[in-house]
């Protein structure tokens, strides 16, 4: 994570092109060199202890990432310390030098990891998981990781994209940017003083007073976009600036203050529980940064000033520990590959993760920790090629870069031959007991939950996949950058019936069936679909986690624009589903959830009925990601009845079954699949030899497309035997 090699305080030598022109201090020659701060590095360890811990078993250590939050502390303090040290000696920073310092450390070891990592992703992962891999390989390679993911994270369908080998590579893109930007500020803040700043002070306070600025409005930022944008905030620079701040504030200012060591002992004491503690009481739901991110920030910065004092203190005998200093020292490698290896795993061991494997991936990690540190990172430094020159420092980081980005490409071009063959309009696959018909009433099939012959997702199995019926997306129903709604005529022209299909992407896994009928009926279908977003009246905050105001504020008038433009063109039929399990209301009523969710429905629903509209709501599908891994067909091998779940956990209460059974009235029908994939007690992932999803939250549009004709028969059946 932060610069791992270097002992915690030792000034940096000075050599390279200088940025910042001051008054220059005593040489370093008369300045004792300050003692290797073992608390830092013990710091290190428990830093990365918490991440990884947090990433094997993140239901114990449900706070672990704030690991990370603790090195952006110490990177600020320890960079700070070097840049001033080099100013205060020399009147100057080298930029050149600093710079081909950070690649040296740092670069050889992350674009390692990286090669390995994309050749792991060829030898193990599904081909359709490469491109992902390849983009994030790629983006980490030119640490733009954090960004990359920040794009995503408002990307709905993104949502359910499994982890890549190189997501972790985020923060070391955060602390690269740093690298980069951090020695022009402290430069800039002393040149800013101009000359006649002869003294040290005057200089210090020019310093400490930008980086306080800097501090203050990051803080203010990450406040703000952690309520408003929570997903983005947790990736962007900006809201990440304000903990190498504090770092660095106390860089500039903890020569300047005396800690008596009682004070010191209550620093230390008081920062070690506010770290600990934050790992133990913070999870996903956490609003982070934020303020949040205060409690482990200013715990990392009271240690790491309580370590001022010169005598030994509570923790010294425990933090100066061998084993403690050792896993400081192997902190950075340790985080580099314990990531890729528990992506990995789970498909180069044919297994999902449990204890025993956890505690191996854990057993190797540390080992190649070792190793990379002892045969990669501390020669990195050494090697005479380019430990005297800046230009070959720059030119072997480019030339690693180019060979990453080399693989990273290979892995693209793979994926796409692998998938050249495969398209959303192949066939589909014929038989009475194949997929959904399976499970249908009075079937007779000797193996209902028969091994697929494949279960990787590819284009013949994308939910969202528009036939070109479908054109561009329409003026009405659109909200900046964001667009909902189109309409496909599979009519000709002429079309016999006009439909809508509305909600969220639960709504849209439902379209290959819907789209399905409506060729053979000639429909003109009008889709409008808002990721995460119900289409219901109701007091919506967020899905699965709160969401900031204004995205809500979004998502409501879409919902209400929307069913006002259904209500105002009355289609003959009304398609409607949508994730309603896990989307948050709270009307403040202290109803619960599912009545007021029901409630809203029904008033939308009642609305368009009485406009002239059918009202046809599908059920929601059983859950899957919830309730198993999503990969676990893929790691199930023959024998997939391994990943059924008991239905009562599969397919809890559903608000539109409950909202539909609740309306009398025969132009409001209800279908429920359920039975298509539950037996009596088992919700599964494969039925008749197809999977049932393709990711962790949608259904497989085959066997979605399958399910067109039973569909069909409800539509045409009267109103009582309409559920299914």
């Amino acid at each position: 994570m932060l610069d791992p090699a270097s002992p915690p305080v030792r000034r940096p030598r000075a050599d390279g092109p200088m940025t910042a022109p001051v008054t220059a201090a005593p040489p370093a020659a008369a300045r004792p060199r300050a003692p290797f701060r073992t608390d830092i590095q013990a710091l290190r360890a428990v830093a990365i202890g918490a991440v990884v811990l947090n990433h094997l078993w993140p239901t114990v250590f449900t706070g672990g990432y704030v690991g990370v939050d603790v090195f952006f502390v110490i990177s600020g303090f320890l960079i700070t310390g070097h840049l001033w040290g080099e100013l205060e000696r020399t009147g100057r920073v080298r930029l050149g030098a600093f710079y081909s310092r950070r690649i040296r450390r740092l670069l050889p070891a992350a674009l390692l990891v990286l090669t390995v990592a994309a050749a792991l992703v060829a030898l193990f992962l599904p081909y359709t998981r490469w491109a992902r891999n390849a983009g994030e390989i790629a983006a980490s390679a030119g640490y733009v990781e954090n960004w990359f993911l920040s794009a995503m994270s408002v990307n709905y369908s993104a949502l359910n994209d499994s982890a890549s080998v190189a997501q972790h590579y985020w923060s070391l893109s955060v602390e690269e940017q740093f690298y980069l930007i951090w020695p022009l500020l402290l430069a800039g803040a002393v040149l800013w003083g101009g000359r006649r700043l002869s003294g040290a002070s005057p200089r210090r306070r020019r310093a400490f007073t930008a980086l306080a600025v800097v501090g203050v409005l990051s803080f203010a930022a990450s406040v703000v976009f952690t309520a408003v944008t929570p997903a983005q905030a947790y990736f962007i620079t900006f809201t990440r600036a304000w903990e190498f701040a504090v770092g660095g504030l106390i860089a500039l200012g903890a020569t300047l203050v005396r800690v008596s060591k009682p004070w010191a002992q209550t620093l230390s004491l008081a920062g070690a529980v506010a770290v600990v503690a934050s790992v133990f009481l913070y999870d996903h739901e956490t609003a982070f940064p934020g303020v949040a991110a205060a409690l482990p920030a200013l715990g990392t910065a009271a240690i790491i000033i309580a370590g001022t004092v010169t005598r030994p203190l509570w923790h010294t005998r425990l933090s100066a520990a061998a084993p403690v200093q050792w896993l400081g020292g192997v902190s950075y490698s340790l985080y580099l590959w314990h990531w890729p290896l528990i992506v990995v795993a789970p498909f180069a061991l044919s297994m999902e993760l449990r204890t025993p494997v956890k505690i191996g991936i854990l057993a190797v990690a540390l080992l190649l920790a070792w190793a990379t540190k002892n045969l990669v990172e501390d020669p990195g430094q050494r090697w005479r090629w380019w430990s005297g020159s800046v230009r070959r420092a720059v030119g072997g980081m480019v030339a690693g870069i180019l060979v990453v980005l080399l693989c990273a490409g290979a892995l693209l071009v793979g994926s796409q031959l692998r998938g050249a063959d495969d398209v959303p309009t192949a066939a589909l696959p014929t038989g009475s007991c194949v997929g959904p018909d399976a499970l249908a009433p009075g079937a007779d099939c000797p193996d209902a939950f028969a091994a697929p012959a494949s279960v990787e997702m590819t284009a013949k199995n994308e939910y969202f996949y528009t036939p070109p019926e479908c054109g561009g997306f329409l003026d009405i129903l659109s909200y900046g950058d964001k667009q909902t709604t189109t309409r496909c005529d599979f009519g000709a022209g002429q079309p016999t019936a006009d439909v809508w299909l509305v909600g969220d992407s639960h709504a849209q896994q439902w379209q290959g069936a819907v789209f399905d009928l409506a060729r053979e009926r000639g429909w003109r279908v009008t889709t409008s679909y808002y990721g995460g977003c119900p289409a219901a009246d109701v007091a919506f905050r967020g899905f699965r986690e709160p969401w900031g105001q204004p995205d809500i504020d979004q998502c409501v008038r879409w919902s209400r624009e929307v069913a006002g433009e259904i209500a105002t063109e009355r289609p003959q039929i009304v398609f409607t589903s949508m994730a309603a399990r896990e989307q948050i209301v709270d009307d403040g009523s202290g109803s619960p959830e599912i009545d007021q969710f029901a409630a809203g429905l029904e008033r939308d629903w009642t609305r368009w009925a009485d406009a002239g509209s059918q009202v046809v709501a599908l059920a929601d599908p059983p859950l899957n990601g919830v309730v198993r891994s999503p990969d676990c067909l893929l790691l199930a091998g023959d024998d997939p009845v391994s990943c059924a779940r008991p239905r009562a956990e599969a397919q809890p209460a559903d608000p539109l079954v409950v909202a539909a059974q609740a309306i009398d009235r025969p132009d409001v029908r209800l279908i429920d699949l359920t039975d298509r994939f539950c037996d009596a007690s088992l919700c599964y992932a494969a039925v008749g030899g197809l999977p049932v999803y393709y990711d962790a939250d949608h259904l497989n549009l085959q066997f979605v497309r399958l399910l067109a004709p039973v569909i069909a028969s409800t539509l045409d059946a009267g109103p009582a035997q309409a559920a299914g």
